[in-house]
């Protein structure tokens, strides 16, 4: 079974998206109506979730990207949280088909360490990873509040994300602790000089997941624009969507 994507909106700019950890492609609702008449979006179920949930890939961003660049067009990539992990990995890997690299709470490095302490505590993550295996659902509803912790309106947007997590089936418990295990050992930040296309980095100010000044050394360091939406938290297109397509839709163009 191949890799559920599903295509909307009908604007000429090709756009992959790819979601966080134990969602779905449909999570992207708010920010797919604002850019629809912009954007041909390719909104893709990462291997374990939603309608790709028994299609027997890993959660590995090498094996993720390529099978999204056999599925999707060329087109500028767009990840949001675990999901930036397989965008970044698909920029670096297949330069010809990734136009564009556009990281939405996204770093290339998770987990705090020594010379990385914008990173979050190792411990939350390997808490998570032992959680899973004792209590499946209260570990992810967990998660989901750790994702609105800073939004301005936290009990709205944590019933957004109920209400999605589960809206195409349970994400596979083996998958799920793939993601866990990504989380805490991936670390691309070497890589990001090597980065040939055009990136941007979007931030909510009071993301408790993604600290801003993580996302801020990414962008310099991979010479790409950064941008904070000053009142959002880890999933800022559902709570401002139209605050981050003001400065997504002109990048988009640009590199399109």
């Amino acid at each position: 079974m191949s890799l559920y994507i599903d295509t909307q909106g009908s604007g000429p700019i090709p756009l992959v998206m790819l979601h966080g950890w134990a969602m779905h492609g449909g999570i992207f609702g708010p920010l797919v109506d604002v850019l629809r008449e912009h954007c041909t979006m390719y909104l893709v179920d990462l291997p374990g979730h939603g309608f790709s949930r028994d299609c027997g890939l890993p959660l590995e961003p090498q094996v993720c990207a390529r099978a999204i660049a056999d599925a999707t067009p060329s087109a500028i990539w767009l990840g949001w949280s675990l999901g930036g992990l397989v965008a970044l990995q698909g920029a670096l890997d297949f330069p010809e088909q990734v136009r564009g690299l556009a990281m939405l709470c996204a770093t290339p490095r998770f987990v705090s360490a020594d010379n990385w302490p914008q990173g979050r505590d190792p411990s939350l993550v390997r808490q998570l990873a032992t959680d899973l295996e004792t209590d499946y659902h209260a570990t992810i509803e967990r998660f989901l509040a750790l994702e609105v912790m800073g939004s301005p309106d936290p009990r709205g947007e944590l019933r957004k994300l109920r209400g999605e997590v589960f809206a195409r089936g349970e994400p596979d418990l083996r998958v799920l602790q793939e993601g866990i295990r990504l989380l805490d050992e991936t670390d691309l930040r070497a890589c990001l000089p090597r980065l040939t296309r055009s990136s941007w980095w979007s931030a909510g100010r009071l993301d408790r997941l993604v600290h801003p000044s993580a996302m801020e050394w990414s962008a310099q360091t991979s010479q790409g624009e950064f941008h904070v939406i000053a009142r959002a938290g880890h999933a800022p297109f559902l709570s401002h969507a139209e605050a981050v397509a003001q400065t997504l839709r002109p990048w988009l163009e640009a590199n399109a």
